[in-house]
């Protein structure tokens, strides 16, 4: 029989969110083990384009929503980050691009008047032009307007190993996860036979929280998936575009992202509207002709003949709205110790960590006695998609 062990925080998920809870409970003197089944980042997080926004993506159609409002504050906050003055220490992750960048191929859209004359969106959007452009768009026939979003963009694989790195040795690779109850009441995990107790346990498992809930016998919160069909390009000619490009909707025609890999390509992540109803129901041919075309006629004087392509099918887990809607906030419900959340985007994680620690402070939940950990299995971090798709 494995030991028995004791925490403050026990966390099932080792995505972004539960490893930057983890991190900011560290910092704040809990005792915290955070399980994880496969690979830390494995799930969403890897597969996500990195882009810290602002709100600008969430306005495009004239009217300031409660997305870009919620989101407004995140930039700041993850630049402090990387910076090491902030909630954590993030010094040593990759910043890709210090902006992303919104793109009119042509004249604007007549939305976009609106977007502009918002209050809330002025100090967010500065116009650009000659060298100031994006590499890939630095080319005579461009055509296009460029507009400088106060966001950014990082590289999801060294965040999440300098996440692990914060986790010290509070780390769990564990599969088979059961509910472990005391007098009817749940008081922790039993993690592959390990029994496990906590002050609180958080699920934080993205898609998995599905399965975990119907493991604990819990119906509630429930969960909606959303489908996206991401699109990849690697090859020499490509160049570093970080970028909406704008489309006559309320949502980015493409949304562009540029990622290096390890043999000193680029890779082009493309979503946005491409990757979404359209998309999802295309197969893989029929997606990759669609970026293909999409790309053409966007960036004409971009040779395609030596670029290789790939396609990345993507669940984004959230907590069930009405519609299947875009929750504006990260989500957080609790039943008694057991806490079960999504940060619902990658660039919300510190609202979800703000959450649990507010619900900690109001059940006056503080750091216990810590006990040193035994040597545990430690779940390995992912690779990046890329690496795989396209070696």
């Amino acid at each position: 029989m494995s030991q028995a062990l004791s925490t403050d925080v026990l966390i099932v998920g080792g995505g972004i969110a539960g490893l930057w809870l983890n991190a900011r409970l560290r910092r704040q003197g809990f005792s915290t083990l955070l399980v994880e089944s496969a690979s830390l980042g494995g799930g969403q997080s890897v597969k996500s384009q990195g882009i810290i926004h602002g709100g600008a993506k969430y306005a495009l159609h004239g009217a300031l929503t409660g997305s870009a409002e919620a989101i407004g504050d995140m930039p700041r906050r993850w630049r402090e980050a990387l910076a090491g003055d902030g909630e954590l220490d993030l010094r040593g992750v990759r910043l890709l691009s210090d902006a992303h960048y919104l793109w009119s191929p042509g004249t604007l859209a007549g939305n976009l008047t609106s977007f502009f004359a918002s209050k809330a969106m002025r100090t967010r959007v500065d116009a650009v032009k000659g060298d100031q452009l994006p590499p890939a768009l630095r080319d005579p026939k461009f055509k296009g307007k460029v507009y400088r979003l106060n966001e950014l963009v990082l590289d999801v694989p060294s965040l999440i190993a300098r996440l692990a790195e914060l986790a010290g040795d509070g780390l769990l690779a564990g599969e088979r996860i059961e509910p472990l109850h005391e007098a009817d009441e749940l008081v922790g995990l039993r993690v592959d036979g390990r029994e496990i107790r906590a002050q609180r346990v958080v699920l934080s498992a993205g898609a998995g929280n599905a399965a975990l809930l119907a493991a604990l016998g819990i119906e509630q919160p429930r969960q909606q998936l959303r489908s996206l069909h991401m699109v990849l390009a690697k090859g020499a000619a490509l160049k570093p575009l970080y970028a909406h490009c704008l489309g006559g909707g309320p949502k980015p025609r493409v949304t562009v992202t540029t990622h290096p890999a390890a043999d000193g390509q680029w890779v082009w992540y493309l979503g946005g509207d491409l990757a979404e109803a359209d998309g999802v129901a295309r197969d893989e041919t029929a997606q990759i002709q669609a970026a293909q075309k999409e790309i053409a006629a966007l960036l004409p004087w971009l040779d395609q003949g030596q670029i290789r392509w790939a396609t990345l099918r993507v669940d984004r887990a959230e907590p069930a709205q009405s519609g299947l809607v875009r929750p504006d906030n990260a989500f957080l419900a609790e039943q008694g110790r057991l806490l079960v959340g999504w940060p619902t985007k990658l660039a919300l994680s510190p609202d979800f960590a703000d959450r649990v620690l507010q619900a900690l402070a109001r059940d006056g939940v503080q750091p216990g006695a810590q006990a040193p950990l035994p040597e545990l299995p430690r779940p390995p971090v992912a690779q990046p998609v890329w690496e795989t798709l396209l070696p």
